[in-house]
């Protein structure tokens, strides 16, 4: 997690009253002026050399007039100035030092009793108390104070300032004390708000979300989070983080068997994120066990006409000769369909499907998946799975997220989830 640029908030925010006139009052007025603050002689005998001091960079006069000035403050305005008098010295000296060395560690704590002391006085200028709110918020969060960021993060907003990134820094500090949960629950509200207002958010919302959901182990929320993020971002790139964070790693969400991993490659296939040679082999050599020859002779010649498999593999062309072999021997499916609808139940229905879903024949694998579920006696998980993808590989992009809305259970429901984003975002070329 990145804190906040610490010399850009030194100098981002300062009080005004260096510029403040500190002169006493004329002792005749022609007419009456506004109001200014209420400020005795006494007072600005101290508080305007240590104005002046801070100007001049001169610190020790600056903190011996100030101390002076802190004893003399006897009304809010007067509290006010020194507050204020304090927060730019204390400014200044951090800013300089950062100058000076900006690799050095810098320790912004004594920034805290003048935000305080601002933040509390009711002299301060309305619009200015949210931004000092905020600052101490940034103090806060720097130092790892979560719930003391979180507290004045939330003040700043009730103050009236909401620079954009707040929402998330709050939820971040939410997640970094330990409320995982309720913190990714806050930044799933903006990027929901952002969505809304046609701004799909930083990549980076995104990835922190997955990693945040996915490191304290909320399988359904890491599902949701991924499918948000290549919903937003559906470049091919994307698309492989996903499918390999979800089921294809050694952290990944689910462990998942060698068919749930078929019909994540086949995904992967669908969003052109098949990276190398390795991924096309692994999903050819666990298609052909799995006895669907088409399926890995059709997915070899795609990795060789995109370059991804070399021409001098022997490996792959071992398996393209073995599968073209057996995908001409298999012949026609015709004898085991007319089977499949006398069986008492659907397992050859899905069997007799799976083979021509592998050979890219939707319209008879939607048939038989349906008879497949009609009979019963199958994994019905695993038949709507195959039977969406069928029909978002066929192009009926409604039918295909009904069936993946039937998946219930994990793995498959995280499976149906990422292809049902696929549905609504195909991958884009980048």
């Amino acid at each position: 997690m990145k804190t906040f640029s610490k010399l850009a908030l030194a100098l981002a925010l300062t009080t005004g009253v260096s510029g403040l006139a500190l002169t006493p009052p004329a002792i005749a007025k022609k007419k009456e002026e506004p109001a200014g603050p209420k400020l005795s002689p006494d007072f600005l005998k101290a508080a305007k050399p240590a104005q002046d001091a801070i100007k001049a960079k001169d610190y020790a006069t600056a903190e011996t007039n100030l101390a002076a000035a802190t004893a003399a403050a006897k009304n809010d305005d007067e509290k006010y100035i020194v507050a204020a008098l304090n927060y730019d010295l204390a400014n200044q000296k951090l800013a300089d030092q950062q100058a000076a060395n900006p690799n050095a560690p810098l320790n912004e704590t004594s920034l805290a009793p003048a935000l305080d002391a601002l933040i509390a006085n009711p002299a301060t200028p309305p619009a200015d108390r949210g931004k000092y709110a905020y600052r101490r918020g940034a103090l806060a969060y720097n130092g790892k104070q979560w719930p003391v960021a979180i507290q004045y993060f939330n003040q700043a907003k009730q103050l009236g300032y909401a620079p954009p990134e707040v929402n998330l820094q709050i939820a971040q500090a939410k997640v970094a004390s330990g409320d995982v949960a309720g913190g990714l629950s806050d930044l799933e509200a903006q990027v929901a708000a952002d969505a809304a207002a046609g701004k799909p958010g930083s990549e980076d919302v995104y990835r922190y979300g997955i990693a945040r959901a996915n490191a304290a182990k909320l399988g359904p929320q890491t599902v949701s989070w991924i499918a948000k993020y290549v919903t937003a971002y559906p470049t091919s790139k994307n698309w492989r983080d996903a499918i390999v964070t979800y089921g294809m790693a050694g952290n990944s969400v689910a462990k998942l068997d060698e068919a749930q991993k078929i019909d994540l490659f086949r995904l992967m296939r669908a969003t052109r994120s098949l990276a190398d040679q390795t991924d096309y082999l692994e999903y050819a050599d666990d298609v052909s066990r799995k006895g669907l020859p088409a399926e890995a002779a059709a997915v070899l010649k795609e990795g060789m006409a995109a370059g991804k498999i070399p021409a001098g593999n022997a490996m792959a062309k071992a398996l393209l000769a073995d599968s073209t072999t057996k995908a001409k021997q298999e012949g026609s499916l015709a004898p085991i369909e007319a089977k499949a609808s006398a069986a008492a139940n659907g397992r050859l229905a899905a069997s007799t499907a799976e083979a021509y879903l592998g050979m890219d024949n939707f319209p008879k694998a939607i048939a038989l998946y349906r008879l497949a579920l009609q009979k019963g006696g199958v994994d019905a998980d695993e038949v709507n799975t195959r039977l969406g993808i069928a029909l978002a590989r066929s192009g009926d992009k409604a039918g295909a997220k009904a069936a993946f809305a039937e998946v219930k259970g994990a793995p498959r429901s995280g499976i149906a989830a990422l292809w049902t984003a696929y549905v609504d975002a195909p991958a884009t070329a980048a």
